[in-house]
């Protein structure tokens, strides 16, 4: 491949690499700077590239994110009480509803990075599941059971289950 051929592939699927980093980051800034990385290290490899470069540039992409992932501290600092869920003022719990987007963001940012991942290939980027284990470099097995793993851990989310009886008949 040409390096003319990197520039029309940049122009052409930027924003759906934009959009994948975005799902797996939940931060623009890092989303930006993982499409950046991603692509820098395309552009040295891109002669020897064959066939699909989307595939290939995904591969980087959750590659490098995993190993962001493993070298930052991610925050998190265990307590003895679990958090209450904060009600706005004058209002009982119930009567608070939270955009389902934001409970989903939640309920993906909360889930380990390898099944983050598959969700995000399989679901949101709508790969099958040989792809997404191409990209991922694992078998078709463990993207089904990392998958598997995810939707249970999703299910059971207490911020994406119904708060009332009235939802949970719908």
């Amino acid at each position: 491949m040409d390096r003319g051929s990197f520039d029309d592939f940049v122009a052409t699927r930027s924003t759906r690499l934009l959009r994948t980093a975005y799902l797996l980051t939940h931060d623009r800034a890092l989303a930006e700077d993982l499409v950046q990385t991603s692509l820098a290290k395309a552009w040295f490899a891109w002669a020897r590239i064959d066939g699909q470069p989307d595939a290939y540039v995904r591969r980087v992409m959750v590659n490098t994110y995993s190993s962001w992932w493993r070298r930052r501290w991610n925050g998190e600092q265990a307590t003895a009480e679990l958090p209450e869920r904060a009600a706005a003022a004058g209002h009982r719990p119930e009567d608070v509803r939270v955009d389902d987007r934001t409970d989903l963001w939640r309920a993906l940012a909360r889930l380990p990075k390898r099944q983050r991942a598959v969700v995000v290939l399989r679901f949101y980027e709508d790969l099958s599941e040989s792809e997404t284990a191409e990209i991922l470099q694992c078998s078709v097995g463990t993207v089904k059971s990392q998958a598997s793993r995810a939707l249970a851990k999703l299910r059971i989310d207490p911020t994406l289950s119904p708060t009332s009886d009235e939802e949970r008949v719908r």
